[in-house]
C-alpha cells in the first residue's frame, strides 16, 4: 500500500484554543483525517510530525491516539509503532447491522409523524446529490448523503437513536468512502429517492422495505469490494476472491 507523506499538509493547524480543550482538538483532527482517507487504512502514523504540523506538544497526540484506538480507527503496537488500523469487515457488516435494524423503524416512526417541511427538505439534499452525480464530485456526493440520513433522525428528535448510530458511524463511513465511486454514487441516489418517495406517499412499509435494501446494497458493495482490494482490511483474506468464507457475512 502506498504510503503517505508524514507532512500532513492535509492536517489544519492548531488555533489558539483554551489548554483542556487541546486533547479533543487533536483528537477531532486526526479522527476526520482517517475517516475522510486523508490517513489511509495501514498508513504508519508520525507522533513527531502530528505535533510539528499542529503545533501541540506530544502528550495530547499520544492521548488522542489513544482515544482513537478506543474507537476502533489507530493500532498502537509494542515495538511496531503506531498506524491508522485496517477496517474489519466483521465490525463494519456487525455495525451494518444495527443500522439496518434501526433505521427501518426510524423511517416508518417518521412517516406515520407526518413531520412538517420535512419532504422540502429532503428534495433539496436529492437535488444535490443529482448535482454532485453529475459533477462526479464523490465528497459532495457523500456529505449530502449523510445529510439525507441525519435529516431522518433530526425530524423525529430522537437523540438516543441518533448517538447510537454516531457511536458506529466511523469506521462504516471509512468503508462507504473507500466504495463511493461512479458506479455506486448512481444505485445510492434511486434508493434514496425510493425512501423519499415512501415517505411522499405516507406508506411506512414500503419506506422501512426502501431503507432496509439501500443498507444492505451498501453493504454488499463493500464486501464486492473487499473481495477486490483485501489489503485494505483486516480481516481482508477471508474476503478475497477465492477465498472459503466462512462467516457468511
Amino acid at each position: 500500500m502506498e504510503t503517505k507523506a508524514t507532512s500532513y499538509d492535509f492536517l489544519e493547524p492548531t488555533a489558539t484554543i483554551a489548554r483542556g480543550n487541546v486533547t479533543t482538538h487533536v483528537t477531532d483532527t486526526l479522527r476526520q483525517a482517517i475517516v475522510t482517507l486523508e490517513m489511509r487504512p495501514g498508513d504508519p502514523i508520525d507522533k513527531l510530525a502530528i505535533c510539528a504540523r499542529l503545533g501541540v506538544s506530544r502528550f495530547p497526540v499520544s492521548e488522542a491516539l489513544a482515544r482513537l484506538q478506543n474507537e476502533g480507527l489507530v493500532d498502537i503496537l509494542p515495538q511496531r509503532g503506531t498506524s491508522v488500523a485496517l477496517i474489519r469487515i466483521a465490525d463494519v457488516s456487525e455495525h451494518m447491522l444495527i443500522r439496518r435494524a434501526i433505521e427501518a423503524e426510524a423511517v416508518r416512526t417518521l412517516v406515520q409523524a407526518d413531520i412538517p417541511h420535512l419532504p422540502e427538505k429532503l428534495a433539496a439534499t436529492l437535488e444535490e446529490q443529482r448535482e454532485a452525480a453529475k459533477s462526479n464530485d464523490a465528497e459532495r456526493f457523500h456529505q449530502s448523503d449523510c445529510a439525507f440520513h441525519e435529516l431522518l433522525f433530526a425530524a423525529m428528535q430522537f437523540s438516543k437513536v441518533k448517538a447510537i448510530i454516531d457511536n458506529v458511524r466511523a469506521n462504516v463511513d471509512r468503508a462507504r468512502r473507500l466504495i463511493t465511486s461512479n458506479q455506486r454514487i448512481a444505485p445510492t441516489l434511486v434508493e434514496h429517492e425510493r425512501i423519499y418517495e415512501a415517505i411522499l406517499a405516507r406508506d411506512p412499509d414500503k419506506a422501512a422495505n426502501a431503507m432496509r435494501e439501500h443498507i444492505d446494497a451498501v453493504m454488499a458493495e463493500v464486501l464486492a469490494f473487499a473481495r477486490r482490494e483485501p489489503q485494505h482490511f483486516a480481516d481482508g483474506a477471508d474476503f478475497a476472491d477465492g477465498a472459503d468464507t466462512k462467516n457468511g457475512v
